[in-house]
């Protein structure tokens, strides 16, 4: 990046960058949560978050405490942290911020198409649903008496009207297992998060390439371990798979194959990055992998403030905070 680049991105968006840095320095440390394991009870907890950046938001929660309590207090943490940020953006940031919450918002909706197949109360669904991915007409689509009314409202009052128009429709909704409906989504938003970021260049071009190529790889492993002795069926893992990331397209091609977890380790092993991770697992630990795998994405998110001039620690903050607090 040029001088003149990196004089014109300071003087867009330096000041948010500052901002969140400093968000990033109030995350929990290994300390804390060395202490956080000694507490004996949920009072004990408020107490030492209440040395904390999440003190403002659990000093005045009253007793007798719920353990949905304290994680709504600290998941407001984030949302105001986000609404900050997001109303202080210009563009192009404003429109990368939009994205970084899109994945809420797919897992909101998902929850609301669950909800209608199985009429549930419409403000159950509401309350479960993660305020980051909240937008206005969503108390809308909770209404919807069938899935083609809830299919249109989609497509007219959501950001990912495109995500639906192009990849579903709205006998898909009906019919499609939830969690491949859910899958469909995600692969349409991280190719697109893909693009966006591509048209951006620069050092964001770089940092969130390497962050949504793991995130990409994880999902395939995951859809990949998820629809074993399943009617998943090769092409169908496949077309769930996005179109990027260090798998793509051998080592998806290779997991689209894989009948059992050693047969998805030997595929994944033969991408270098990933050989690294899953030699801290056994023979056949797969209920280690998700911790092994969060760790490394701690990790990566991390690394991405050793730079500047970049929009990937925003993507990271928001990452980091939903995974360590």
């Amino acid at each position: 990046m040029s001088t003149a680049e990196m004089c014109l991105f300071n003087v867009k968006d330096g000041f948010l960058e500052g901002v969140v840095r400093g968000y990033k320095l109030g995350l929990l440390t290994a300390a804390d949560y060395n202490n956080l394991s000694q507490c004996e009870n949920l009072e004990d907890i408020k107490l030492y978050l209440t040395g904390t950046d999440y003190a403002q938001y659990v000093s005045n929660e009253a007793g007798p405490l719920h353990t949905t309590t304290l994680v709504e207090c600290c998941t407001r943490k984030l949302v105001d942290d986000w609404e900050y940020l997001r109303q202080n953006a210009s563009e192009p940031l404003g429109t990368f911020l939009d994205y970084c919450t899109f994945g809420h918002m797919i897992d909101n909706i998902v929850l609301i198409v669950t909800g209608t197949l199985h009429e549930r109360d419409v403000q159950e669904l509401l309350d479960k649903c993660n305020p980051l991915g909240v937008f206005d007409a969503i108390a809308t689509l909770a209404v919807a008496q069938n899935m083609r009314d809830l299919y249109r409202l989609v497509l007219v009052d959501t950001p990912l009207a495109p995500y639906f128009s192009e990849h579903l429709t709205s006998e898909d909704l009906d019919e499609m297992n939830i969690e491949v409906l859910r899958n469909t989504l995600y692969k349409a938003y991280l190719d697109d998060f893909a693009g966006l970021c591509g048209r951006l260049g620069g050092a964001t071009h770089q940092v969130m390439g390497d962050l949504l190529a793991f995130e990409a790889d994880r999902r395939a492993l995951n859809i990949t371990l998820n629809s074993i002795g399943t009617e998943l069926t090769r092409d169908d893992r496949r077309r769930l798979y996005a179109n990027f990331g260090l798998l793509y397209p051998n080592g998806q091609n290779e997991l689209a194959l894989a009948e059992d977890f050693d047969q998805i380790r030997a595929a994944m092993e033969k991408c270098p990055p990933y050989q690294a991770i899953f030699s801290k697992l056994g023979a056949g630990e797969s209920v280690m992998l998700d911790k092994v795998l969060y760790e490394e994405e701690a990790k990566r998110a991390m690394q991405t403030f050793e730079q500047q001039f970049h929009y990937g620690v925003f993507y990271s903050y928001m990452r980091l905070r939903c995974v360590v607090c």
